[in-house]
């Protein structure tokens, strides 16, 4: 095994000064082709590896970007993360992802961590515990010490940070529009993710259309558990809360409000007995795996996740690449447009 070497000790072995050594492993144009071939050679040689700490000192940059997630089951986060990545990589960025499953302290936890561990920014999408109780000092820290934050999806207005969202209220309001439009009159709203700024954003959308539509009506479902106790737990329990729904109600069409809800919905109506989408027609969000691979196949409102994340990376590495931009006190938000993907589940 060969031994480490430092940039010095390529420096005296090949007679040159640390700074042409170094100019030499970047390739820099000043420095002779000749000269750079015989500075690699050696650096090869030994595996030189420049020191990372000592790199990201002196430029006081890591390079590396937080990503704090409440949760990776769900294919809309995990698409997200996706998007994070490949534009994070394509800029010479890495990203350390956390993941909160829907816990505050957790997200305080793994916030105080990244910042420690000197990370350039953070993207983050809030917890389910951060929104209901609405405690985000974490953030409030960050940006009092100015560091970068763009939040996605799940956000707060009283964090003051850039934000990458789409308009759920608008999204919900046209699925429910096109329920209307294919003659449902008796709609029902179903959710596990009531407590989510997201899902009272789509119900408020959904009771907008059915409002401007006087012979149509609207019974919701708020289902408490979410999609982490699901996994921890037999998910009986919420099937029987949906079955029970649907057997007290005389309804023609479900507006899922996240794709586990509308998927199930599917599911209890078959077991019942309905037709889908003759009786009972379905809509639900996230185009994930459900809804690809339900029967039939669900009609979706797609977020694009990926380029959602793409866009969240995107803003926060241009704001970390320019240091007038980084001090800024200017923010935005970027809205991503929202899709209805039609397949099987409605007329």
């Amino acid at each position: 095994m060969r031994k480490k070497v430092t940039l010095k000790q390529l420096a005296k072995e090949l007679n040159l000064s640390i700074s042409t050594v170094s100019k030499s492993l970047k390739n820099d144009p000043e420095i002779s082709e000749k000269t750079i071939n015989r500075v690699h050679e050696l650096a090869n040689f030994y595996n030189y590896k420049p020191n990372a700490l000592a790199v990201s000192l002196k430029s006081n940059k890591t390079k590396t970007i937080g990503v704090i997630l409440p949760e990776i089951l769900n294919h809309f986060f995990a698409k997200a993360l996706f998007g994070i990545e490949k534009e994070a990589s394509k800029n010479g960025y890495k990203i350390v992802t956390c993941i909160t499953n829907e816990s505050y302290q957790k997200e305080v936890e793994y916030v105080e961590m990244l910042n420690y561990s000197s990370v350039d920014g953070f993207i983050a999408a809030l917890s389910q515990e951060t929104q209901i109780h609405n405690k985000l000092d974490h953030f409030k820290v960050l940006k009092r010490d100015n560091v970068p934050i763009v939040m996605f999806d799940r956000v707060s207005e009283e964090v003051e940070c850039d934000k990458v969202i789409v308009d759920d209220k608008v999204a919900s309001k046209n699925a429910m529009q096109y329920l209307i439009d294919t003659g449902c009159k008796k709609i029902a709203v179903i959710t596990t993710i009531g407590d989510l700024s997201v899902a009272k954003l789509r119900l408020k959308g959904a009771r907008e259309a059915v409002d401007a539509n006087s012979e149509v009506s609207l019974i919701d479902l708020f289902v408490k558990d979410t999609i982490i106790e699901l996994v921890e737990k037999n998910s009986n329990a919420i099937e029987n809360e949906i079955e029970n729904f649907l057997k007290e109600h005389q309804i023609d069409a479900v507006l899922g409000l996240d794709e586990t809800a509308a998927a199930i919905a599917i599911n209890i109506s078959h077991k019942l007995g309905y037709k889908i989408p003759e009786d009972i027609s379905v809509i639900g969000f996230t185009d994930g795996l459900l809804s690809k691979h339900s029967y039939p196949k669900l009609t979706t409102v797609s977020q694009h996740a990926e380029e959602l994340g793409a866009i969240a990376a995107q803003i926060l590495i241009d704001k970390l690449d320019d240091d007038l931009e980084k001090e800024s006190n200017i923010t935005k938000t970027e809205i991503v447009k929202t899709s209805l993907i039609v397949r099987d589940s409605t007329h």
